[in-house]
């Protein structure tokens, strides 16, 4: 309420300020509008002699306007009248004439004399309540809250963190090991700068943490100032770059300016990527604001002195689009590379979000690790937190395994729509298309096992095939990418093999079994045909910090030469998909006719169709996602 009370006084000045006009004017108004003595009826009363006196008075010694105070007689009455003089001189002459003839008494009053101090007091008032209003506006449009006030575009947004009492430290990160490792030296040096200096040592001005989304990066940073116990300036890129020019250099300089008053600190910028992208490049010029932005900043990271007390943190999880002077020697020193946890990772991540949630004893976190390859801290947090939502809604008390398996679903491929209505027709074409998919799951050899096959609607989809997650993989093989095409494109084959048509909803399919296929070609040399040479460049874009004049770094007969091994590879693979499922016709059948039956089937109740020895070797069902 107290940071308030300064706009509400503000606003009640201001209208009682218009109020007091308004009234002046109204008052001014009704007294022109009233019924007066004027100054024709005057002269008649003087005609016929009703006047009996009149005092006269200037208004001023330099003006020859006036007033008149009147005495007429009435009948019964005697009342007096004032009236407005437009000349005293002329007035004075009509009256004396008549005072000769008539008995009439004039009276002329001297102009009573008024100090200028006077005269300047109102002018005085105004003056002063206008530039008290004016002085009251200005402050408050430069420190008023929020930051976002007209004065206060050159200050910067950075959210300084102080606060012992909710620090994060590295006890709480898990999974990153070896990045953590290489921050205990910033945490040193913050703690102990002159152990470094005594030997000559000089710590790396600038660290940029880089990683995919919801891997931890900035929450990494935040553990590196509660280790050190130091304030932590923390500023999103974007934050920099306003609509005025000037504005996000001046916010720089501003934030630069902070952290030399409080060292030692952190100073942490999110998504350095939107103001520190390559400069001269797309169609933005050389001069646009954000270039600006950045030439500032580079030079405010040169401006520190050897071991200052001041450490740049960034994250970003696009490092190519950064500018080449921004990840020189001298500005961002190190670079981490923060990626996805591997199961002991995540494990360990499980069990930090697990102690907010009541959990059931059946649980095992090492078995959930195991069948969440890929998944991110983030990802962990939100299929716990899916997970506590689900049995919550089923007035559970804790959360079991059940609940996980239905919230690794949901979070994998959305939520299921049962009430929607689907034709039979419909049913049975996605029913077809699913089991397709599934007997690929099954038979090929470096593809995961099924898990869940479903015909009902969810998310975006009309039915989904889920494997069993896998190991983490390190790379992939060609052979993996042959088979995965093969089983991207099994939902296709079953629908020409059993329908004699095809549909639309193999266009996820083929889309991502085409890139795959661009990628081998183009990216990883597999082509037998054009050999183990990269074609094309991922970061040729215009718009993300390349230049204009960026070709493709191949001929028109090569790019041929490229379009035909995609096709190549994209038909065998579907070649493949149609042999291995006319094989298993009858499976096919069998499941599909299960699916129409239950709408979800388990991959347990599809390899118990499969004749013994048919199979893929060793396929067990582990993890917490067996049933």
């Amino acid at each position: 309420m107290r940071k308030h009370m300064s706009s509400i006084i503000l606003y009640i000045i201001i209208l009682g300020f218009i109020l007091a006009v308004v009234t002046v004017v109204q008052n001014s108004a009704s007294r022109t509008e009233a019924p007066q003595y004027t100054y024709s009826d005057l002269v008649k009363d003087l005609e016929s002699g009703r006047v009996s006196k009149i005092d006269v008075i200037r208004d001023s010694d330099i003006s020859n306007a006036g007033r008149a105070t009147v005495s007429v007689i009435g009948d019964a009455t005697i009342a007096a009248r004032v009236v407005e003089i437009p000349s005293i001189d002329i007035f004075m002459q009509l009256i004396t004439e008549k005072a000769a003839e008539v008995q009439l008494n004039v009276d002329t009053k001297q102009t009573a004399k008024t100090s200028y101090l006077v005269q300047l007091i109102p002018m005085i008032i105004i003056a002063v309540i206008s530039i008290f209003l004016l002085l009251f506006m200005v402050q408050q449009m430069q420190g008023g809250s929020g930051g976002n006030r007209i004065m206060s575009f050159g200050k910067s947004k950075a959210r300084v963190v102080m606060d012992d009492k909710k620090k994060i430290t590295f006890e709480q990160v898990a999974g990153l090991i070896e990045e953590k490792a290489e921050l205990e030296e910033i945490v040193e040096f913050l703690k102990a700068p002159k152990k470094f200096t005594d030997i000559g040592a000089r710590i790396p001005k600038g660290v940029l943490l880089i990683g995919p989304p919801g891997t931890g990066k900035t929450y990494l940073a935040k553990a590196v100032s509660g280790e050190a116990r130091v304030p932590f300036f923390s500023i999103s890129g974007s934050d920099f770059v306003e609509m005025f020019v000037g504005v996000g250099a001046s916010r720089v300089r501003d934030l630069f300016d902070q952290a030399k008053k409080n060292t030692p600190c952190i100073v942490f910028i999110d998504e350095i990527d939107a103001v520190g992208r390559r400069r001269g490049a797309g169609l933005g010029g050389g001069h646009d604001e954000r270039e600006q932005t950045l030439n500032q900043l580079l030079v405010e990271m040169d401006g520190f002195g050897l071991n200052e007390g001041v450490i740049i943190m960034a994250a970003t999880n696009r490092p190519d689009i950064l500018d080449p002077a921004l990840l020189r020697p001298g500005r961002f020193d190190r670079q981490i590379v923060v990626g996805k946890p591997d199961v002991k990772g995540r494990e360990s991540v499980l069990a930090i979000h697990a102690k907010t949630k009541v959990i059931a004893k059946n649980v095992d976190f090492k078995v959930v690790a195991q069948t969440t390859s890929g998944f991110t801290p983030a990802d962990l947090e939100n299929l716990l937190n899916e997970a506590a939502l689900l049995a919550a809604r089923h007035d559970k008390k804790e959360i079991d395994m059940d609940d996980l398996r239905k919230a690794f679903v949901k979070v994998g491929i959305g939520t299921e729509k049962k009430s929607r209505v689907i034709s039979e027709k419909e049913r049975r074409i996605t029913a077809y298309h699913e089991a397709g998919h599934a007997i690929l799951f099954e038979v090929l050899s470096e593809i995961d096992p099924t898990y869940m096959v479903s015909v009902i609607p969810t998310g975006m989809v009309g039915g989904y095939t889920m494997a069993l997650p896998g190991e983490d993989m390190g790379y992939i093989t060609k052979r993996f990418m042959e088979q995965t095409i093969v089983s991207l494109l099994g939902g296709r084959a079953a629908e020409a093999i059993v329908l004699k048509d095809v549909t639309t909803g193999a266009a996820n399919d083929i889309e991502r079994a085409t890139g795959i296929a661009r990628s081998m070609v183009m990216k990883y040399g597999m082509s037998d045909e054009l050999g183990p040479i990269q074609f094309g460049d991922d970061n040729d874009e215009v718009f993300i910090g390349r230049d204009l004049a960026h070709t493709r770094n191949y001929g028109e007969s090569v790019a041929s030469k490229i379009d035909a091994e995609i096709k190549k590879i994209v038909e065998d693979g579907y070649s493949e998909a149609l042999r291995i499922i006319n094989q298993h016709l009858d499976i096919l059948h069998q499941i599909a006719q299960l699916l129409l039956e239950k709408e979800k089937v388990t991959g347990e109740e599809i390899r118990k169709l499969f004749p013994i020895g048919s199979l893929k070797g060793g396929i067990t069902d582990g993890g917490f996602l067996a049933t």
